[in-house]
């Protein structure tokens, strides 16, 4: 038997302007497409939300809520019976559920313009409006898939992110902000701690092992950092007063518009760090700085461990520099939700007992910097030399 005679190319293809003409028409579908597709999904979401807030306030309310599942049920199969599938109990009581956890249906419209039905009810049985808000947002934003989204949901990436421990009214100020700007703050941005336990690192490895297991598995690194990372360099050098210092790993995250500096430490964190990274910083600000319009860069310390005390008194994490903890095991949710709550605690503690205490004389400011990088600590800032360059790390 014979192959069948392959189809030959479409010579008119070769005529001027003719596979130019074709690019043009492709776009136009698939734009076209693309929009359709959108004012569908927000349709959709539009009905299903009048649906929810109907039956709320008809069938679920007042004298009627003893019988309203027994309702909602036989509303269920009558419309199924007349609509097809997308009418099951289960999603009606998600549409219930929709118009109470967005009340105002502007809000509502608005978000569906970017997510989809499936993306909403991934984020519906949260309990804090904050969270739900939160992840609806960075979901806009970011434009998360369904995956995605549950994957961070899963995560805690809302408990681990800086925002989370902040007073609810400076929350509800940020997203705010993040709604009608678009613009990220390091507060969105970094979190504590990092879920690092795709590296697959054994119990005893060290920092050139965790560098290289990172850049070995960099695309996993960079969802974990989040969206808008791009990674630039590994080991960057610096000469500073004729001496070689090396920066573990350099990013640059567009939304902040600013270099990322990182630092991988393997013990608890310790004082003389922040100098090491404030040196770093500097120079990368003096160096690496491209434009204008681009942000100062900004500098974040991973360790396996955080010194709480150090990082308050410090108070590192208010300013160009971030410590956060990474976790090279996944360890059980209610132990890490243990230790995000007493994270957020802590933090707000201290807010309100910054708030409470009077100003402190300006010639006692720099008390706290002057002991950070005191000669006592001098060798420890630029992190003792590398067997492997000769060099200062």
């Amino acid at each position: 038997m014979k192959d069948p005679t392959p189809t030959p190319p479409d010579s008119t293809l070769s005529l001027p302007g003719a596979a130019q003409l074709l690019s043009d028409l492709a776009h136009l579908i698939d734009s076209t497409r693309q929009r359709v597709a959108r004012t569908v999904n927000a349709e959709l979401v539009s009905l299903y939300w009048k649906m929810g807030a109907r039956i709320r306030q008809e069938v679920l309310g007042g004298e009627r809520a003893a019988y309203g599942e027994q309702i909602v049920s036989t509303l269920s199969r009558q419309l199924t019976a007349s609509y097809g599938a997308g009418f099951s109990r289960g999603n009606l009581f998600h549409m219930i559920r929709f118009a109470e956890a967005w009340p105002v249906e502007a809000d509502a419209a608005e978000l569906a313009q970017h997510m989809g039905w499936s993306h909403f009810t991934e984020i519906l049985y949260l309990d804090n409006p904050l969270q739900r808000d939160f992840y609806a947002q960075m979901c806009r934003m970011e434009r998360w898939s369904v995956r995605t989204l549950r994957d961070r949901v899963r995560g805690m990436l809302f408990e681990r992110t800086s925002i989370s421990r902040q007073p609810e009214t400076l929350i509800q100020r940020e997203l705010e902000q993040l709604r009608e700007t678009d613009r990220v703050t390091p507060d969105l941005v970094f979190r504590d701690p990092y879920l690092l336990d795709f590296l697959g690192l054994a119990d005893t490895f060290s920092e050139r092992d965790l560098e290289a297991a990172i850049l070995r598995d960099i695309e996993r690194f960079l969802l974990e950092l989040g969206t808008d990372f791009a990674f630039l360099a590994r080991q960057k050098r610096m000469t500073i007063g004729g001496q070689d210092f090396y920066l573990d790993l350099l990013f640059y995250h567009r939304g902040l518009a600013r270099l990322v500096a990182v630092e991988l430490k393997l013990g608890r964190f310790e004082a003389a760090y922040k100098g090491q990274m404030e040196l770093y910083l500097r120079w990368l600000d003096k160096h690496e700085r491209r434009t204008a319009s681009e942000n100062p860069p900004i500098g974040l310390i991973l360790c396996s461990e955080k010194n709480e005390e150090q990082i308050e008194l410090l108070q590192i994490n208010e300013g160009e520099i971030r410590v956060a903890e990474y976790l090279t095991a996944l360890p059980e949710r209610a132990v890490l939700e243990a230790k995000l709550h007493d994270a957020v605690v802590r933090a707000r503690r201290r807010m309100e007992a910054a708030a409470d205490e009077p100003h402190r004389p300006l010639d006692a400011a720099p008390i706290i910097r002057e002991t950070a990088n005191s000669p006592a600590s001098g060798e420890s800032v630029v992190r003792g030399s590398s067997k492997d360059t000769g060099t200062t790390k």
